[in-house]
């Protein structure tokens, strides 16, 4: 490796938390790590800035970036860091916005050499889209239980008695559909890292529990701290006050 990613990371004030392993992973061989955009619009916005320059530290480290837009996961919406549900997207609108994700990201990473880690974008509906509930209950449903589901602070927060809204079971369902990208990327891509912001780790986690339970993988995972609005809140194309 070229450099020591993960002192990078430090040194730039990037690292958030980390699952023990990682390290020693990252410094054994050149590895594949993903990070997951919400194609809600068709341009990133500021709060996606700290995930491109990981992608660009992870390359240039020697590990191969795979950026995952969620096609799938979009028409669902993530609750993570959110007090009201969102609106869901149609599948054309959720095309051009994932067309215009991928000419934002090849600015900053390299796409198109024929390195060994170049890097690769991956739509999760692509894999997503001839799933059916039954499959996914029987498959990947019954490796994660509903109190591992409800202990996560994206759930707690939103079914609390402050909360006025709650949360849907689209919602709900969110850290599992997230956990199965992870599943797959690690199952036919050898992805053994996500990374993502601090308020992704609970369905990042999801992901590397699955993994362990379903196929005895040894999954990783690191997540950086959130860039937030003037108000603590972060940044997000469906919530107010954005740049």
């Amino acid at each position: 490796m070229t450099e020591n990613f993960v002192e990078e990371l430090r040194w730039r004030g990037l690292l958030h938390n980390i699952m023990p392993g990682t390290e020693e992973q990252l410094q054994k061989e050149s590895t594949s790590a993903y990070i997951g955009f919400d194609p809600t619009a068709d341009s990133l916005h500021i709060g996606s800035l700290v995930q491109i320059v990981l992608l660009m530290h992870l390359q240039k480290a020697g590990h191969k970036p795979i950026a995952l837009v969620g096609g799938a996961t979009g028409m669902i919406g993530d609750p993570s860091g959110k007090s009201n549900e969102r609106n869901l997207l149609d599948e054309e609108t959720l095309d051009k916005n994932i067309k215009g994700v991928k000419k934002t990201l090849e600015r900053f990473i390299d796409f198109s050499s024929d390195a060994d880690n170049a890097a690769e974008m991956v739509n999760n509906y692509d894999w997503m889209k001839n799933l059916s509930f039954l499959e996914f209950a029987r498959d990947i449903g019954k490796h994660i239980t509903v109190n591992y589901m409800m202990a996560k602070d994206s759930v707690k927060n939103r079914i609390s008695s402050e909360s006025k809204e709650g949360m849907s079971f689209t919602e709900f369902t969110y850290q599992l559909v997230q956990g199965y990208d992870f599943l797959h990327l690690y199952t036919h891509y050898n992805c053994k890292l996500q990374i993502g912001g601090s308020d992704q780790w609970g369905n990042i986690t999801t992901g590397t529990e699955l993994i362990r339970r379903k196929v005895q993988g040894k999954p990783y995972a690191l997540t950086s701290p959130l860039v937030t609005k003037a108000d603590g809140t972060k940044f997000g194309k469906t919530e107010g006050g954005n740049i």
